[in-house]
């Protein structure tokens, strides 16, 4: 953590700077909203607020983020930092955890909890995906920062299908070991965020434009256990890849108006934005394009008569 007076490199669990003494704000690591010292929950979304031994423990994500993506981050972060980008935001975390795990040993509760997470950030690294956070019991991930990605909203979908089907897996080894069931529920959503610095260790500095995060936070809460709900702004960059059910308009809060969200049900065959396109909303016929038709008439008829032929379409 640079500290914003002096520039100094504190480590991620310090409230003061090393070097001037400075005060660091303290923020919700799940939403990431700005709170007063001594908060001991979030007032965006409730969260309970990580002590500072709970802060030390937490992995860097050069702990756990696959070797060939941190050199892809590495290699083009100078080109990344104070870049505005348009990403998809992903919060996961184990339905009723505290429920779940409150009575039991730290070691069968750690044993129960930790391949949840960790097919929570393998599916995220599988597609290409950034796990800037891991908090007790869940995850906060970033696709398309600071790894750019055209299609970064239908990556986060696929990931949100993939850990959930392999938790639903898992979930049948907990009952049969521990007597438990267990479910994740995720949020999405997509929008904008200035990244500020790209540390060695792979932690992220950014700043999220308008509700980017706190929305996909939002929808993480909403979600029942098993779900995945995501929000217009997401589904207008996935439309023809995923298959989605209505909830219709849902209050959220910190929000004035009444929101439509929609739970993702499965992938679509679709694996191209044209496939997508022609399949949702048809596709636009030629207009004025006589002249490139004949010459493609004319190739035809050259090829029939034995003279080889090479077209290149640029569009």
């Amino acid at each position: 953590m640079n500290c914003a007076q002096c520039g100094y490199a504190n480590p991620s669990q310090a409230r003061f700077c090393l070097q001037c003494g400075s005060e660091f704000p303290l923020a919700c690591s799940h939403c990431n909203t700005e709170l007063p010292l001594g908060a001991r929950f979030c007032m965006s979304c409730g969260q309970r607020v990580a002590t500072g031994s709970a802060t030390t423990s937490t992995p860097a994500p050069a702990d756990y983020t696959p070797k060939h993506l941190s050199d892809k981050i590495l290699t083009s972060r100078a080109a990344l930092e104070g870049e505005r980008k348009l990403v998809t935001v992903l919060f996961a975390d184990l339905t009723g955890s505290m429920e779940l795990l409150a009575d039991r040993d730290p070691e069968e509760a750690r044993a129960i909890l930790d391949p949840v997470l960790g097919h929570m950030m393998d599916a995220v690294h599988a597609y290409e995906g950034t796990v800037n956070q891991v908090m007790g019991d869940g995850i906060m991930a970033l696709f398309g920062a600071p790894l750019s990605q055209e299609d970064h909203a239908v990556r986060a979908c696929y990931a949100a299908l993939r850990m959930q089907a392999a938790i639903r897996a898992q979930s049948e080894n907990t009952r049969a070991e521990y007597g438990v069931s267990i479910q994740a529920r995720v949020g999405i959503n997509s929008g904008e965020v200035l990244v500020r610095s790209i540390g060695s260790d792979l932690k992220m500095d950014y700043s999220a434009v308008g509700q980017t995060t706190h929305l996909a936070a939002r929808m993480e809460q909403l979600a029942a256990g098993g779900t995945t709900l995501i929000t217009p702004d997401t589904l207008h960059l996935v439309e023809g890849f995923v298959q989605v059910k209505s909830l219709g308009p849902v209050a959220v809060k910190g929000m004035n108006e009444r929101l439509e969200v929609f739970e993702l049900v499965s992938a679509m065959t679709r694996r191209s934005r044209l496939q997508a396109r022609a399949a949702s909303g048809g596709l636009t016929q030629f207009v004025g394009r006589q002249r490139e038709f004949e010459v493609l008439a004319d190739a035809a008829r050259n090829v029939k008569e034995g003279k080889g032929q090479v077209v290149a379409t640029v569009g």
